[in-house]
């Protein structure tokens, strides 16, 4: 099972991770995952959740994963391959799990009602020793409780990742946590490194990694691994990649890991020329490890400072009113997650989530469309400017 679970995960060998594992495997950084819950009795994840770190009434529930999401996530984050199971990017690593409610998972209201907001786990990942918090979910709309709590999270000095969603086929919508300032939008490409079709785009897409044809758990049972596709899995890697950044330098900031990470990211087009749907390109966490003497610029320079002033802007160039959600309470909101197993959802409602099992995965976007590099691979971007 190891062999072909593991032969699946071809971004391994396209990212060099056998090099990077050799400078740095992200020990001593631990990532906070909010998701679904992470089941910490895998074989892949024996020993690589921490337990004790979140207060019991926000990780209620934290080790139980009713869908498989979580414990995916956490796997390709930092699995340790025992057992068959999935090699995290960053095996050194370890998790803090915080289940949100997925109202498409927690069927039961006693559940749901007592698992913390998507605010409260941030908050609470804030507070916690995560260097990194990673968020593969996403709502298709703010809130102000949400916005306060990621503020707080960048003052704490966290590093935050989101998946940008997986709607561009139909809606585009603008998902959320990853469109609020100091949250890293992350969009997913393919193995030979175009955009995924899925894949939403916008002035809050920042990164991009692998999120096609990887293996994951097919459901809660935990009993074998299938196909998926998603922003979500790019998510994971991209804060896996910044944990093994992070470890390597352990002095520095979240500015200068995710200013590393933008430096070094694979693109042909300006650093001040971000596209619409890869941002500043695809993740090379490789090109910083490789260069014991990186410049990653000051400690506290955001590098992400001229989009969070600029704020969302629509696919003209105007400015996006944001409308505060109606409610916080995590029962009345739709946190969707990969419930399928088959393919990744951060939609915003259940009534929009995508069914077809869609296995066209990927777009070539146009005519000016440019080639770029990481590893042996190459990806297609439109070359659409992020901003007016």
């Amino acid at each position: 099972m190891a062999a072909d679970v593991q032969s699946q995960q071809w971004y391994l060998s396209a990212m060099k991770a056998d090099e990077m594992w050799k400078v740095s495997t992200g020990k001593g950084v631990k990532v906070a995952v909010i998701d679904s819950g992470v089941n910490p009795e895998t074989p892949s994840l024996a020993g690589q959740v921490v337990t004790n770190e979140a207060p019991q009434d926000i990780a209620y529930g934290a080790t139980d994963d009713y869908d498989g999401h979580g414990t995916t996530m956490a796997e390709l984050i930092a699995g340790t391959g025992d057992g068959g199971g999935l090699k995290g990017l960053a095996p050194g690593v370890k998790i803090i799990s915080y289940r949100i409610a997925f109202t498409d998972v927690l069927k039961d209201k006693a559940e749901v009602s007592k698992a913390p907001s998507p605010a409260e786990a941030i908050r609470a990942a804030a507070d916690s020793e995560a260097k990194i918090i990673s968020m593969s979910f996403g709502v298709g709309s703010d809130s102000e409780e949400e916005l306060e709590a990621v503020k707080y999270a960048q003052s704490k000095g966290k590093l935050m990742f989101a998946a940008v969603g997986n709607d561009a086929e139909r809606k585009n919508l603008i998902d959320y946590p990853a469109a609020y300032p100091y949250v890293v939008g992350v969009a997913a490409s393919d193995e030979s490194g175009k955009v995924a079709k899925f894949s939403e785009h916008g002035n809050y897409v920042d990164l991009a990694a692998p999120g096609l044809d990887l293996p994951g758990w097919c459901d809660k049972t935990f009993r074998s691994y299938c196909n998926q596709a998603g922003t979500s899995a790019a998510t994971a890697l991209t804060s896996a990649s910044a944990a093994l950044v992070w470890s390597a330098h352990p002095d520095w900031t979240a500015n200068q890991v995710l200013a590393s990470l933008i430096d070094t990211a694979g693109r042909d087009w300006a650093r001040d020329d971000p596209s619409t749907y890869l941002g500043y390109g695809l993740i090379r966490p490789r090109k910083v490890l490789e260069n014991k003497d990186f410049d990653p610029g000051p400690a506290n320079t955001d590098p992400l400072a001229r989009e969070n002033a600029i704020g969302l802007l629509d696919e003209s160039g105007n400015p996006v009113t944001a409308s505060p959600s109606p409610s916080s309470d995590p029962s009345k909101e739709t946190e969707t997650s990969d419930s399928d197993g088959q393919d990744d959802q951060t939609s915003a409602t259940a009534s929009d989530k995508d069914t077809s099992g869609n296995t066209t995965l990927w777009v070539v976007l146009g005519a000016a469309a440019a080639a770029l590099v990481i590893g042996g691979g190459a990806f297609a971007v439109i070359r659409s400017r992020r901003s007016a």
